[in-house]
C-alpha cells in the first residue's frame, strides 16, 4: 500500500521526441515552426468565418469549430514539450500528466465525431440541395458542435481516470513526448490486458465508426454527383469534398495503426512519429488544405487585407 501511495506521489519523467536523435534543437525548432503555422493558421480561418457574412454557412461554421479544436488540440502537447527542451526538465506531475491526457484525449474525439458530422453537411448538400437549409439549419448545426466537444469530454474522462488509476513501477521514464495513453500503460505494474482491450473496442467506436460512415457518406456523393449533368456542379462538389476527405486520411489513417493494432507490431519510434503526424502536423495542414483550394476562404482573406480585388 506505502509502494501504491508513493507511486502515485511520484512526478513521471517525459523522455521526449525521438530521444536518441542527436541534434534535438533542429527537431525542436523545425516542431516550433510548424507550431506557429498552425497557430496562425486555424486562427486565421476562424477570423475569417467570423468576419465574413458569405462564410455564414452550416459548412464553414463545422470547419470554424475544426479549426478552434485544432489550435487546442496542438496547444495540448507542443508547449510542454518546447518548455522542458528549453528548460532542462524533463518531469511532468501525475496530476499534470492525467490533465495533458484529459485534454488531449478530448480534443482527439471531438475532431473524429466533428469530421463525421462535416461528412453528413456534405451528404445533404449534394444530395438533398432543397432540403440542406431546413436540415442544416442553425441550431442543428449548435447542436452538432456542442455534441462533438461533449462527446470528446466524456469519453476522455472515463478513459483518463481509469488510465491514471494503475499503479506504476519503478520506471517512470514515458519514452513519449507527452502523455500518451499506450506510453503511459506500458509503464504499469498492474494487468492492463482487460483494459487494453476497452480501449480497442473504444478505439472502434471513435474511428471505426466514423471512418464507415464517412465512407458510406462519400458514396452516396459520388453517385450523386456521377448523376449530375452540369460539369461545374460535379467541380465544384468533388472539390469540397476532396479537401475534407484529405484531412480524414491524414488524421484517421496514423491514428489507426497505433489504436487498432497491437502494441507489439510497432516501436516506441514508430508510434512517436505516428503521433507527430495526427498531433502536430495535421492541425498545420488542415487550414492550408481548406484555404488554398477554397474560393470563397482565399477571396474572404484578400478582403480583410484590403486587396482591392476578391475572387468571386
Amino acid at each position: 500500500m506505502e509502494k501504491g501511495n508513493a507511486t502515485w506521489q511520484s512526478d513521471f519523467i517525459l523522455l521526449g521526441l525521438f530521444p536518441g536523435n542527436r541534434h534535438p534543437s533542429i527537431l525542436i525548432s523545425i516542431i516550433l515552426l510548424i507550431y506557429f503555422i498552425a497557430v496562425v493558421g486555424n486562427s486565421t480561418l476562424v477570423l475569417l468565418i467570423w468576419v465574413d457574412s458569405r462564410l455564414h454557412t452550416p459548412m464553414y461554421f463545422l470547419l470554424s469549430q475544426l479549426s478552434l479544436i485544432d489550435l487546442a488540440y496542438v496547444s495540448s502537447t507542443v508547449p510542454k514539450m518546447a518548455t522542458n527542451f528549453f528548460s532542462g526538465s524533463r518531469t511532468i506531475s501525475r496530476v499534470g500528466c492525467g490533465t495533458q491526457m484529459f485534454f488531449w484525449l478530448m480534443l482527439a474525439d471531438a475532431e473524429c465525431i466533428l469530421l463525421t458530422l462535416m461528412a453528413y453537411d456534405r451528404y445533404v448538400a449534394v444530395c438533398n440541395p432543397l432540403r440542406y437549409p431546413t436540415i442544416m439549419n442553425p441550431k442543428v448545426c449548435m447542436q452538432m458542435a456542442v455534441g462533438s466537444w461533449i462527446g470528446g469530454m466524456l469519453n476522455s474522462l472515463a478513459q483518463t481516470i481509469y488510465t491514471m488509476h494503475f499503479n506504476t513501477c519503478e520506471n517512470r521514464e514515458i519514452n513519449h513526448f507527452f502523455c500518451e495513453m499506450p506510453a503511459i500503460l506500458t509503464l504499469s505494474c498492474e494487468d492492463t490486458l482487460g483494459y487494453l482491450m476497452v480501449v480497442m473496442v473504444m478505439s472502434i467506436i471513435f474511428i471505426t465508426v466514423p471512418l464507415s460512415l464517412i465512407i458510406t457518406s462519400y458514396i452516396r456523393i459520388f453517385l450523386t454527383v456521377l448523376r449530375m449533368n452540369s460539369r461545374e456542379g460535379r467541380k465544384k462538389a468533388l472539390a469540397t469534398c476532396s479537401s475534407h476527405l484529405t484531412v480524414v486520411s491524414l488524421y484517421l489513417g496514423p491514428s489507426t495503426v497505433v489504436y487498432m493494432t497491437p502494441g507489439s507490431s510497432h516501436t516506441p519510434e514508430l508510434d512517436q512519429g505516428l503521433s507527430v503526424f495526427y498531433t502536430i502536423l495535421t492541425p498545420m495542414l488542415n487550414p492550408l488544405i481548406y484555404s488554398l483550394r477554397n474560393k470563397e476562404v482565399v477571396g474572404a482573406l484578400k478582403k480583410v487585407m484590403g486587396s482591392p480585388w476578391v475572387v468571386q
